[in-house]
């Protein structure tokens, strides 16, 4: 057991009078009490505030200071505090009691999985991550979302994009899937357990007040478009969104009768969406909505 003595010391305030000590009392830590209250976790400062000229007690490193009230002075009572203390360090009780932070861990599993796009994989994850879906294109667009930011630093992701409970990830040629797929999947699995926002809240909502619900609520929208708008909402999203894609509405040009469309993740620049959009979605359209329209246009998100 450490033997502790204790040297007073003079401050330039003259209501604290330092107590040094000739072992270390804390870790690099400082702490500081103003009452008995905060000091719950602090028995030797617990101790002291049942002094009543002590007004708050710091304790660091290798010494105690203590700040007394005007009822009394330091010559009067310095000599039995620092017995007190000696007493105290002495007799082995503990000084600070240090709160063990535990991070707890959120339970989540994610599987990858392959897309009709060759350059996107479909990242799928336990329980849902955002409650819209998020496009980012490149590391500056992805300033509010700290998962897509972590995934650009990886140099063969050149796309992210976020819905529900999945991330798409687009990848440039330097890379092949065999290759980072495990790396993508963990790196994933860890951010999403570790608790971490996906996204920003400010971001979200912004995003959300776009959606397809907020969108047909415009004014100036017509009742074709709101028709078009709840098709692809209900039939042509959910086969798109498990494919780790998604689509938008974009205008409706009542002339021509020409759908204009947004694809992203999955389905942004994949081979194969020329060939959906024409022999699933446009005809889709046609069939439901008959002579209304001619032809859907995809524009790359």
């Amino acid at each position: 057991m450490k033997d502790y003595n204790i040297t007073v010391k003079e401050t330039n305030n003259p209501a604290i009078l330092k107590f040094e000590t000739n072992h270390f009392l804390t870790e690099h830590q400082s702490y500081e009490y103003n009452n008995i209250d905060e000091a719950k976790n602090a028995p030797l400062a617990q101790q002291l505030f049942y002094l009543p000229f002590i007004k708050t007690v710091y304790i660091s490193g290798n010494f105690i200071a203590l700040e007394r009230f005007d009822i009394v002075s330091w010559d009067d009572v310095k000599d039995e505090v620092a017995q007190q203390l000696v007493e105290y360090l002495n007799s082995g009780e503990p000084i600070v009691v240090e709160e063990v932070k535990t991070t707890t861990k959120v339970a989540v599993t994610v599987y990858a999985e392959v897309t009709p796009n060759p350059s996107v994989m479909k990242f799928v994850a336990s329980r849902r991550i955002v409650p819209t879906a998020l496009e980012y294109k490149n590391i500056d667009e992805a300033k509010n979302s700290l998962l897509a930011k972590e995934l650009f630093h990886f140099p063969f992701v050149k796309e992210v994009f976020f819905d529900e409970n999945y991330v798409s990830v687009m990848k440039f040629e330097v890379a092949e899937w065999d290759e980072i797929t495990q790396q993508l999947r963990e790196h994933i699995r860890n951010f999403i357990a570790d608790g971490k926002e996906v996204a920003s809240t400010q971001s979200i909502v912004q995003k959300t007040k776009d959606a397809p619900a907020a969108l047909k609520q415009q004014e100036n929208l017509d009742d074709t478009s709101k028709q078009i708008i709840d098709i692809l909402e209900e039939y042509v999203k959910p086969a798109v969104a498990s494919d780790g894609g998604n689509i938008l509405f974009k205008s409706y040009e009542a002339e021509s009768k020409k759908v204009n469309v947004i694809l992203q993740g999955a389905c942004s620049g994949c081979p194969s969406s020329t060939f959906t959009l024409k022999n699933g979605i446009e005809t889709m359209l046609k069939n439901m909505m008959g002579d209304k329209v001619n032809e859907v246009v995809a524009l790359n998100g």
